[in-house]
């Protein structure tokens, strides 16, 4: 199948959450199914162009604001092809979504509007007959009804079909200026409550959800939570309202996700050399000035300090949690309350916990391989990586039972077979303490059963070629459903 694949971020040249990893990850698998695959997304600043190639300029008609001429440039993605569409006025900024405030930029719809046009006059130029376009997230969510109301028309995109893969719900793509319907050019017929128009505003992924041919999540689990209105955001009598829409686990790259070959921790490991894992411990207590103690367990947490990542929770138990017989750390960014709490923690208690503000990537291997255990007290999680991480490394995780992680972690219950972590349910603090408790009870005193998860976990594999043969499906099941139409 030719795939044309529009996001807003890749590891490897931006990112600011799971979407750039499955960005990355899934078109390479894709490719090594046979498949032709372009990569498309924004020429931000921090991606140097001297690296790339330049095809040259390329206008990107914008309605109502006239045609816009933006740069194109290429390179190769391990053996895929990705393209950037290099816009100074839209693009060339420090960040990807907001200013240095966390405020969000005010012209994000333009933005986003230019970078699906753009995917398609990019395969014009390329002259890339598209089988499926595949759209993720708010940012892409108008490619289908772009496609309709525009680009059908056009030979490369007669006969293509739209997925649209949500990474997390919380994120909608909510505009006022109803003068953007003209910028997209999908015509005053969209402004419907079935369509584009909500409370007399624009909701791109409102669009995405009842435009596209199919819908994907990140896990199975989550694709049934959004269906409420707990985890629906205002959007779920839409997502029930459609048949084709499917949960698909992401996979992990196990060439950078490894203790065998992690480049970044003092020592390699693995199942047979487990023993050697307490030498990255020792190497995390060195870094963080923690006292070097063996025998007591360390708590990792890496994650955005936001409330979707359950942070209001562990600092409404952190009081209590440190009056365990453990040590603690964590790295992250985000709220501001969050970091000066953290820091003022670590401050009081410089023997039992430490913090790093910001991110690091060489610290986030070394606090997975270091840790004894890994916190994930997430209120929603679309799929999350980091449990799946602290598996391959023999760090057993401590989540809450929603989206991917309750996919991902089997409780350590005499009822289920091959436990690999520990699960707590209720989004309160109690469950939280209670939990850790357990927890801790059972790594004093029940070494069998800790190392029991830690065997479990390291021999799961979560590969990216069984989701990607997952997404052939849905393609498959896409392009199916609009030749049914025509």
């Amino acid at each position: 199948m030719n795939i044309l694949f529009v996001a807003s971020e890749v590891a490897g040249y931006a990112k600011s959450g799971g979407l750039a990893d499955v960005a990355s990850a899934l078109p390479k698998a894709l490719k090594k199914l046979g498949h032709n695959i372009k990569i498309v997304m924004p020429r931000y600043y921090s991606i140097d162009k001297t690296k790339l190639n330049s095809l040259g300029a390329m206008g990107v008609p914008m309605g109502s604001l006239g045609e816009f001429w933006c740069e194109v440039f290429t390179t190769k993605m391990g053996s895929v092809d990705i393209y950037f569409i290099d816009y100074e006025t839209y693009f060339g900024r420090a960040n990807l979504y907001s200013d240095e405030s966390g405020v969000a930029y005010g012209d994000n719809a333009e933005r986003f509007i230019f970078l699906s046009k753009a995917s398609f006059e990019l395969a014009r130029l390329l002259k890339f007959k598209v089988d499926i376009i595949h759209a993720n997230d708010w940012h892409t969510a108008l490619i289908p009804l772009i496609l309709k109301a525009k680009y059908k028309y056009f030979k490369e995109f007669k006969s293509s079909a739209t997925l649209l893969t949500i990474h997390n719900m919380q994120h909608q793509g909510k505009f006022q200026d109803k003068n953007l319907i003209d910028i997209a050019e999908v015509g005053w017929e969209s402004f419907t409550p079935n369509n584009l128009e909500e409370f007399g505003g624009l909701n791109f992924l409102k669009s995405g959800i009842t435009q596209s041919d199919v819908i994907n999540t990140v896990s199975p689990t989550y694709s049934k939570e959004i269906k409420t209105p707990e985890f629906g955001w205002g959007l779920d009598g839409y997502l029930r309202a459609r048949e084709l829409l499917f949960g698909i686990l992401n996979g992990v790259d196990y060439s950078e996700w490894s203790p065998k070959n992690d480049k970044y921790i003092v020592k390699n490991y693995s199942l047979e050399t487990i023993k050697d894992k307490r030498l990255c411990k020792r190497d995390l207590q060195k870094i963080f000035n923690l006292p070097l103690e063996d025998n007591t367990p360390i708590i990792g947490f890496v994650g955005r300090f936001a409330t979707q990542k359950g942070i209001e929770l562990i600092s409404q138990a952190i009081w209590e949690i440190l009056e365990f017989d453990i040590q603690m750390v964590i790295l992250g960014s985000g709220e501001k309350w969050a970091e000066g709490f953290f820091s003022d923690i670590a401050k009081r208690y410089p023997k039992k916990f430490a913090t790093y503000i910001g991110y690091s990537n060489e610290l986030a291997h070394k606090i997975e391989a270091g840790s004894d255990m890994f916190l994930m007290p997430s209120l929603f999680e679309p799929c999350g990586l980091n449990q799946i991480y602290s598996l391959a490394y023999g760090t057993p995780p401590i989540v809450r039972a929603v989206g991917g992680l309750d996919d991902t972690i089997r409780n350590l219950d005499k009822s289920i077979e091959k436990p690999n972590g520990f699960k707590f349910y209720k989004a309160t603090k109690e469950a939280l303490v209670g939990t850790i408790q357990w927890v801790v009870n059972i790594y004093y005193n029940d070494r069998k059963s800790f190392n029991l998860l830690i065997k479990n976990g390291m021999k799961d594999r979560f590969d990216w070629t069984n989701s990607a043969k997952k997404y052939e499906k849905l393609y498959k099941l896409a392009i199916n459903k609009k030749e049914l139409e025509v």
